[in-house]
């Protein structure tokens, strides 16, 4: 594999809408704040209208443009391929740059089907003996405050873990004429809030506790069935193929208990995530809107005193924390993708295996895919597949 630099390593995105712009930014910005071993390049953005990737490059700092995904990988600039496009050329993409000796950083989740992320795992897999690293973009892994809570619940402050709660909301879709999209079908997207939104619940709280979920029960809905196309001058209406909202209990191997709730129709929740841990010692509890801060109760103490008290994750001892600024001064969304490319170009650099990988991803496809045969089948309790 050539370099692109002495001293930088050259990276090739394709995507450039909202994903795109926050994985730029991350690029563009993680050496001129963590000591990193390579500083990244903006070698390549990939799109395939070429007017307008053009004026995304521009915009965001890309040294060049293709408008091909097969020709980005071939080059010799790019030594990272970072996928940004919709889940169906997940596994194309990915596949073809591992073949080609590329590290790979793929966007959640995995891919649109447990056939397709087994697919991409076993590749990552072979492609890990020869050097080359992979991850998936799980990036609220990269919270510093859920990192703290996974620490905790690792040091076993909240004792035997007993029940998990944890919700994504957001509203966007509420308006029915809202116009059509790509993740609005089933063929692009996958599956709609659960997999969007859903995927990240899920892998957060995996996360937290460090174990996996081992069977789930689920109702999903779709409530507007139809939506105009966007731009569409005589109003033509086009099938949603996805849900809207997706609701699942689930069982850890622990034994602890656990709920979910992924929607896109909680009218006045922009990109409400939150999530409960409660152990037989003791709670936390964490809201992404207060991403900086983390909720915890001490069972152990003085009772006439308890209750729930609020840490501020802004210390330089916190993870990823001491890179920004001064205590109290809070960080925001898009530094948890710097935090991941960070994590990402130090373990190539290390040579060690990026977490989560794509057998971490593979593993949340199970989920999701346990979630869907028990919603639409009416099936009731459905176990993980491992």
């Amino acid at each position: 594999m050539s370099n692109a630099g002495e001293g930088t390593i050259g990276v090739g995105m394709v995507g450039h809408a909202f994903m795109g712009k926050v994985h730029t930014h991350a690029w563009r910005s993680v050496h001129h704040f963590f000591d990193v071993p390579l500083a990244p390049r903006l070698a390549v953005l990939g799109g395939r209208d070429l007017d307008r990737t053009k004026a995304a490059a521009a915009k965001l700092g890309w040294d060049a443009v293709e408008t091909d995904w097969r020709a980005l990988i071939a080059r010799d600039d790019v030594q990272i391929v970072d996928i940004c496009t919709p889940g169906d050329s997940h596994k194309d993409i990915a596949i073809a740059a591992l073949a080609a000796g590329k590290h790979v950083l793929c966007e959640k989740p995995l891919a649109n089907s447990v056939a397709e992320a087994e697919e991409m795992a076993a590749a990552a897999a072979a492609a890990a003996a020869n050097g080359q690293r992979s991850m998936v973009a799980f990036n609220y892994r990269r919270v510093p405050a859920l990192a703290v809570a996974r620490q905790m619940i690792a040091d076993g402050r909240l004792g035997k873990i007993r029940h998990v709660r944890s919700q994504y909301l957001q509203d966007w879709l509420s308006d029915p004429n809202t116009p059509m999209a790509w993740r609005l079908r089933k063929e692009q997207a996958g599956s709609g809030a659960l997999g969007d939104i859903g995927a990240h619940i899920i892998d957060a709280t995996q996360f937290l506790l460090g174990e996996h979920l081992t069977g789930v029960s689920a109702l999903m809905e779709t409530f507007v069935h139809k939506r105009p196309l966007d731009g569409d001058p005589k109003g033509k209406l086009d099938d949603v193929t996805v849900d809207d909202a997706a609701l699942f209990i689930g069982r850890f191997a622990s034994g602890a208990l656990a709920t979910y709730e992924a929607t896109r129709f909680a009218l006045g929740r922009k990109n409400s995530m939150r999530l409960e841990i409660n152990g037989e010692h003791g709670s936390l509890a964490f809201d992404f809107e207060s991403m900086n801060e983390l909720s915890f109760y001490d069972g152990t103490g003085d009772e006439q005193s308890a209750g729930f008290r609020r840490i501020l994750i802004t210390e330089p001892t916190h993870p990823y924390v001491g890179a920004w600024w001064p205590p109290g001064h809070i960080i925001g969304y898009e530094h948890t993708f710097t935090h991941e490319v960070y994590d990402f170009l130090t373990d190539i650099h290390n040579g060690t295996d990026p977490v989560p990988g794509f057998a971490d991803g593979l593993q949340v496809q199970r989920v999701l895919a346990a979630v869907e045969s028990s919603a639409t089948t009416g099936s009731g309790w459905v176990a993980v597949s491992s």
